[in-house]
């Protein structure tokens, strides 16, 4: 019989993995038949999201051996070379030097919102993914990088491809690894190109930034500016729009929910922060590994071990978080995992936040009486980034902005 771990990788689990991650939990750090250990309770997690001897540097992981290393963005290295990157890209995303990127762009965010769920109206059915959830997180996130409009669904085809090889312990994983090269070696030579279009004429986009910075700590190499772009280009839409599809999946499953947003706008804060321990689009944190022997929950996990740290179970860890399977708006001092911890908490934080709060928002606000035409609706295959391929709802029309 096959594990719980491994029941949560395979892809028809993916409506409702919870009850695996609730089994899961019983062993915090359980041994796979593969050598893998997965962590599953949430001090445990924390404590190796904080403990350097846990390194995310991926060419310590071996998968690419016999090829030419890929270069590593900031999320697959480890201090002093992560912190130099990573400040490097926020100079020109947050603070200090960039305190109100994010903000700022709360008008624009708000106009995409709109225009989109106007394009709902005179209907009656509409995918929430394919219509809203996946235009706007890429429609900001290529105007912050600098991403032609007309060259985004390109965009969109590689980073679907991406997202698709992604995920520890499938038996293809040598076949996923080629797909993966393939469709990052054509994104790569994309955004190269880009960047040197950016750096003969330089705008006021990140990517300008990336290319054209220096300072005290140098700037970013031309590898590195491309490896940079590609981490935020992928990760900057990818996991917003499965939380937004997560989000509005869960207020049409607690109609009592749905009618208290609507009725309190300001509750959308707490809810968000909720929808991200509830119903985490990050599942699974991967290619980690031990670079020395590490002992958590009563388990010694050899140096040289891979490790998979399952933030959703974490989250719903009932020796942390009090009622853990319930949705509660008003759940005090909400301390979860969604964003990850550590050195590596995620980089686009405040985007993905201010994006769900404004959209999620809206279509509550907005939507009457919208209702699912299928529960639970068709998944997408990755385990790691857990969210619904499509959300198809029925709706009796669309008020007024």
């Amino acid at each position: 019989m096959s594990s719980p771990f491994e029941q949560i990788l395979d892809p028809a689990r993916r409506a409702d993995p919870y009850p695996l991650f609730d089994r899961l939990r019983d062993t915090p750090v359980a041994r796979q038949p593969d050598g893998t250990y997965v962590v599953s309770t949430y001090r445990e997690i924390v404590s190796l999201l904080h403990d350097p001897r846990v390194s995310s540097d991926r060419r310590n992981l071996g998968s690419d051996a016999g090829e030419a290393p890929r270069d590593p963005s900031f999320i697959g290295l480890d201090p002093p070379e992560h912190d130099r990157l990573r400040r490097l890209a926020m100079r020109h995303f947050g603070p200090p030097h960039a305190a109100r990127t994010v903000e700022e762009l709360r008008p624009e965010m708000l106009a995409i919102a709109t225009r989109l769920i106007d394009g709902l109206a005179g209907r009656s059915r509409a995918d929430i993914v394919d219509e809203v959830a996946y235009p706007l997180p890429v429609a900001v996130i290529c105007r912050l990088l600098g991403v032609p409009e007309e060259d985004e669904p390109r965009f969109h085809a590689w980073a679907d491809q991406a997202i698709e090889t992604l995920g520890p312990g499938e038996q293809d994983r040598a076949e996923r690894e080629r797909a993966r090269r393939e469709v990052l070696t054509e994104l790569e030579n994309y955004l190269a190109g880009l960047a040197e279009d950016r750096r003969r004429a330089p705008g006021t986009d990140m990517l300008s930034g990336f290319v054209t910075y220096h300072g005290p700590e140098g700037g970013m190499t031309h590898r590195e500016v491309v490896a940079t772009a590609v981490l935020l280009l992928i990760a900057g839409h990818e996991t917003t729009i499965n939380l937004i599809a997560n989000g509005l999946l869960t207020f049409l499953r607690h109609p009592g929910l749905l009618d208290r947003v609507r009725a309190e706008p300001g509750l959308i804060v707490p809810a968000v922060e909720e929808l991200l321990r509830y119903e985490p689009p990050v599942q699974l944190i991967s290619s980690r590994i031990a670079l020395a022997d590490i002992e958590v929950g009563g388990t010694t996990i050899p140096a040289g071990s891979p490790v998979v740290l399952a933030v959703a179970a974490g989250s719903r860890d009932p020796a942390h978080t009090p009622d853990p399977g319930l949705f509660l708006l008003d759940r005090p001092r909400n301390e979860h995992l969604g964003f990850g911890g550590g050195a590596h908490y995620c980089f686009g934080a405040p985007l993905a936040r201010l994006e769900t709060q404004i959209v999620l928002g809206e279509l509550v606000r907005r939507l009457r009486a919208p209702r699912l035409v299928a529960d639970p609706p068709p998944y997408r295959p990755s385990a790691v980034l857990r969210g619904p391929r499509h959300l198809v709802i029925d709706y009796a029309g669309v008020d007024p902005a």
